[in-house]
């Protein structure tokens, strides 16, 4: 079997986040493939969402320790988007980019370096579930398997020019829901408090934290409200996410949201705030980019990177201290689409490249 036969038979199993058995299935077919090449298998059972999934390898206490991280799930519900189909230069179906390829890409590193009868050590593997869904099941468990290791290689996919990705934004999403008072729009105007004035003045005060510059962006997604157009709305709800580069600007824009939310602009209306950081930033430090450098020296090639505003779970780990790159995956658009597509020259580029960097790490013991 090669990778494309492998590909294809991992991406035609629909893993919608919420499609448990469907992801346990792909996961099954993943656990054979690592037990194959000596890896033994620890599955995080859980009852509404699929099950989480860890490889291990040998472990050398002398040596550092390394983890690849990627996900099971895919975003289409049964029966929307299911086909894997390919042509001279492209495979297209869900999860060729996002990120079953990249799962692929990682494992074929592994099996090469199993046919050359190199003995795996301190390189696992960490499969999630819930990754599309902003892993709010995974994300402890994540966090806490991060503390183990020196290094993170994810697997989502490369840039246009094979990039790998040095940074991502934090994001965090939030709601207020407003409280006003109801009250006859034409008898008893003036007894009423408007919640949906209430909430155009903060989305107001939300949007003017937007610092453009500094990467740090605040929208204010959805709004809803009132009753009728007789009657002064006694509540409103708004759905809001920010993004931000670096740490401080997450710090003073919550500390505004605070303040905002706080802020009675039309007296008498209450708010409450629900929600909080999703995935924290992932920033490329001194670290990071000797990292990279390191690894142009022994794979042989040039290694650009990029900053992406869209999160993965690469910003989970990278939180809890692990020095981490991402896009070790294939190259491919239309993520999220009906026309996901991967470049699939790509696939031997960077098998070749993760087996390279892989094969040192494991017989040198680091980079």
């Amino acid at each position: 079997m090669d990778y494309f036969d492998f590909l294809q038979q991992v991406v035609s199993i629909n893993s919608y986040t919420k499609n448990k058995a469907g992801i346990d299935n792909v996961g099954a077919v993943f656990d054979h493939q690592f037990q194959s090449i000596g890896y033994d298998t620890e599955v995080f059972q859980r009852e509404l969402i699929g099950n989480h999934r860890y490889y291990i390898s040998n472990y050398n206490p002398e040596k550092k320790r390394m983890l690849l991280l990627g996900h099971l799930d895919t975003v289409f519900p049964p029966g929307k988007f299911e086909e894997y189909k390919e042509d001279e230069k492209w495979v297209y179906g869900p999860g060729v980019c996002d990120m079953k390829g990249g799962n692929v890409v990682a494992l074929w590193a592994l099996k090469r370096l199993h046919e050359e009868n190199l003995p795996i050590e301190n390189v696992d593997v960490l499969l999630v579930s819930d990754e599309e869904t902003g892993s709010d099941d995974s994300k402890l468990l994540t966090s806490e398997l991060a503390k183990k290791y020196d290094y993170c290689f994810v697997y989502e996919a490369a840039g246009k020019n094979m990039e790998v990705v040095s940074a991502r934004k934090g994001v965090g999403t939030f709601f207020i829901d407003i409280e006003g008072k109801a009250a006859h729009a034409g008898n008893h105007y003036s007894d009423g408090v408007d919640a949906n004035l209430e909430a155009a003045y903060k989305i107001q005060e939300l949007v003017k934290l937007t610092d453009l510059q500094k990467g740090t962006t605040v929208n204010v997604g959805k709004m809803e409200g009132g009753i009728g157009a007789n009657t002064i709305s006694p509540h409103a709800h708004l759905t809001f996410e920010i993004r931000y580069k670096v740490a401080n600007e997450r710090d003073r824009v919550l500390e505004a949201i605070e303040r905002i939310v706080h802020t009675s602009y039309v007296p008498g209306s209450r708010a409450i705030l629900h929600g909080g950081i999703q995935r924290d930033v992932m920033q490329a430090g001194e670290k990071t980019m000797d990292l990279v450098a390191r690894l142009e020296r022994v794979s042989g090639q040039s290694l650009p990177t990029e900053e992406r505003g869209g999160v993965s779970d690469a910003n989970i780990v990278s939180s809890a201290g692990v020095t981490t790159l991402d896009g070790f995956g294939p190259y491919g658009d239309g993520d999220h689409t009906v026309h996901e597509r991967a470049l699939k020259s790509s696939f031997e580029s960077r098998i070749d490249l993760s087996y390279k960097l892989l094969r040192h790490f494991i017989k040198e013991g680091d980079f």
